[in-house]
């Protein structure tokens, strides 16, 4: 019996042991697994602070980042504060949120640029209208009254009337005016008649033919181009300074106008943004052309684009600014003969009178008036019909150092000075033949009176 009782004591201490083991054992998976429980909240609570950390940065930096990048591309956009503690799902859901927020944007401000274009466009168009009525209803003034203040008030029209003939363009509105087939010298001169510095810039013809002209429909989107080009060479260059126009025609390639100031430059980052406006790209907004709006370079890169026309700025040999305008050959033609050109045009620099031969005026084609015919008083302009090549006399090659004159010329300078500056009404009024030196002189003021006009 005795090895019986001590049989079941061992049993017995077998399986005390075994209960003593079982529960040693369930209460270090018990700990293990609070541990791990700590562990993995400890986790989740850094997940998620993490999280709420980059949510509010979404919020307070990325997104109005985003929103500054679409109107400066140098502003930095931030990402990820914490991108290990964020999984790739939430991170990608941020990312996206950004995008959309930089979506969602652009399409509001496109929205509103949409409608503030729509606005300023027909605002632009009542303007138009209503400066062409006064620019018609100054011009009777102007032959009804002996005042120079007309003319003032007729020139400060004239630029009125251009900035908002260059907003109208720049909303996507049709320039407002039909020409016809126009010669490239007259259309420089209208666009230097536009400009508040006209007197500074200095026009030199290097056309092979003088009568090259310029398409109808492209006649003044060219005008409204060169006059911003002229506008900003004059604006950023002292005033004591020149701005040269040269004229130039270049075999298959059409022509060119160039345009040179002596003003301040431009850094690298304006010059890459003129660049990039005068290239035409697809959109401008009305928000991205500074406070005040910088529109010249905007307006020309749209009518770059709508015409075919090609502008390129560099750094100028006269310390400012280069513009090179080129018109293209299918918007070129040849006018006809009987198109009188006009009076204040500069003759081409190429037509310079041969040693070995007279000197024979450039506008010597034109009809001469018949001495009967000289004026008593102020003459007025009138058309003439031409008269055959062969009745038309030659002229007499001008005296060593004197400046050859037609009667066309100075009937042309008599009726600027009748529309022209008061001081030339007077000197016609009180002198009724004035000698060749005094004459030239005064078909000088008028040449300005008309430029200014």
């Amino acid at each position: 019996m005795a090895w019986i009782v001590a049989v079941v004591a061992v049993i017995a201490a077998v399986a005390a042991t075994a209960r003593s083991y079982r529960a040693a054992r369930s209460e270090q998976l018990a700990v293990a697994h609070a541990e791990l429980a700590e562990r993995q909240a400890k986790a989740a609570e850094a997940r998620t602070a993490a999280l709420v950390d980059e949510i509010r940065q979404l919020a307070r930096k990325r997104i109005p980042a985003a929103a500054l990048a679409l109107s400066h591309p140098s502003a930095q956009v931030p990402g990820l504060r914490e991108a290990a503690e964020v999984d790739g799902g939430a991170a990608r859901l941020l990312t996206e949120a950004v995008q959309a927020a930089r979506t969602a944007v652009m399409e509001e401000r496109q929205r509103v640029d949409a409608a503030a274009r729509a606005a300023m466009r027909g605002t632009s168009a009542k303007i138009q209208s209503l400066l062409n009525q006064s620019q018609q209803l100054l011009h009777e003034l102007q032959h009804e009254y002996d005042d120079p203040r007309i003319l003032q008030l007729d020139f400060r029209n004239e630029l009125a009337l251009r900035r908002t003939q260059s907003t109208a363009v720049l909303c996507d509105a049709w320039p407002g005016l039909a020409r016809q087939n126009s010669p490239l010298v007259e259309i420089v001169l209208g666009a230097q008649s536009r400009v508040a510095g006209y007197e500074r810039i200095k026009v030199a013809n290097h056309l092979r033919d003088e009568r090259l002209g310029l398409a109808a429909r492209a006649a003044e989107p060219l005008a409204i181009a060169l006059a911003e080009l002229l506008a900003n060479a004059t604006a950023y260059s002292h005033p004591d300074t020149d701005v040269q126009v040269t004229v130039q025609q270049s075999g298959g390639r059409g022509a060119f106008l160039v345009v040179d100031d002596a003003g301040i430059g431009m850094d690298d980052d304006a010059l890459d943004r003129a660049r990039a406006l005068l290239a035409g790209p697809s959109e401008v907004l009305l928000t991205e052309l500074g406070d005040p709006p910088q529109t010249g370079f905007a307006v020309v890169g749209k009518l770059v684009v709508q015409y075919g026309f090609h502008c390129h700025i560099e750094a100028s040999p006269f310390g400012g600014m280069r513009t090179i305008l080129r018109v293209p050959a299918h918007l070129l033609t040849v006018l006809e003969d009987d198109h009188s050109l006009s009076a204040l045009a500069p003759a081409p620099v190429s037509a310079v009178p041969a040693p070995d031969r007279p000197a024979v005026p450039a506008q010597s084609a034109r009809p001469e008036r018949a001495p009967a015919e000289a004026p008593s008083g102020l003459p007025s302009r009138r058309r003439r019909a031409p008269r055959p090549a062969a009745a038309t006399p030659a002229p007499a090659a001008p005296a060593a150092g004197q400046v050859s004159r037609t009667p066309e010329q100075a009937e042309s300078s008599w009726a600027a000075l009748q529309q022209g500056t008061l001081i030339g009404r007077s000197v016609a009024g009180r002198v009724p033949a004035p000698d060749a030196d005094d004459h030239d002189h005064l078909g000088d003021q008028d040449d300005q009176g008309d430029d200014e006009k």
